[in-house]
């Protein structure tokens, strides 16, 4: 789950699984696979990042062994 800014300064957490495109045009568009799209003030880089470090955040939560 990532946080993330609507045009309209409302934050809201999307599952990034569900993530199938982020495109700039020149506003930040995430397209998820359910078909919905959600324009947010965030960059494309800057979602890329936030995925990224949410991974890294739930395999460093596994145990070892």
């Amino acid at each position: 789950m990532i946080d993330v800014t609507k045009m309209t300064g409302k934050q809201i957490t999307i599952n990034s699984d569900l993530i199938e495109t982020i495109e700039e045009t020149p506003d930040t568009v995430i397209s998820l696979t359910t078909g919905k799209k959600i324009i947010v003030k965030e960059s494309r880089q800057m979602i890329k990042n936030l995925v990224i470090l949410y991974r890294k955040e739930c395999n460093s939560a596994l145990p070892t062994e």
